[in-house]
């Protein structure tokens, strides 16, 4: 069960530019495991798009999902540099120091800061 969860990437964001991004919450019904994940795209006009694109793959996998909230990310690939801020309407703020954190263990050499900036 172990090796479906970690099958799942920490993170799928553009690689380039500013867009709405999600932090979703995985769990395997009944059992104990959840992790939680970062999933962005300027594809996406409004945060629901991209959790109802999430959603339905994840439950395939036979996995809970659940919005823990939203942003916006500006993402420097020339640079290296990630900025997390702003709120997503629908789902409300998500914690943009756990994002962070996410985001790190992808974007091991990049500068990557958060605040509550809505801009």
């Amino acid at each position: 069960a172990g090796s479906a969860m970690a099958a799942v990437r920490d993170v799928e964001i553009d690689p380039e530019g500013t867009f709405k991004y999600i932090l979703v919450r995985l769990q395997r019904p009944g059992a104990g495991e959840q992790r939680d994940i970062v999933r962005g795209t300027r594809a996406a006009e409004f945060h629901n798009h991209i959790f109802e694109k999430v959603n339905p793959e994840m439950e395939k996998l036979g996995y809970e999902c659940k919005c823990l909230g939203g942003g916006k990310i500006e993402h420097n690939s020339k640079d290296k540099k990630i900025r997390v801020f702003g709120l997503s309407t629908g789902y409300g703020k998500a914690d943009h120091s756990v994002t962070v954190e996410i985001l790190k263990k992808v974007y091991t050499d990049y500068e990557i800061t958060w605040s509550d900036d809505k801009k």
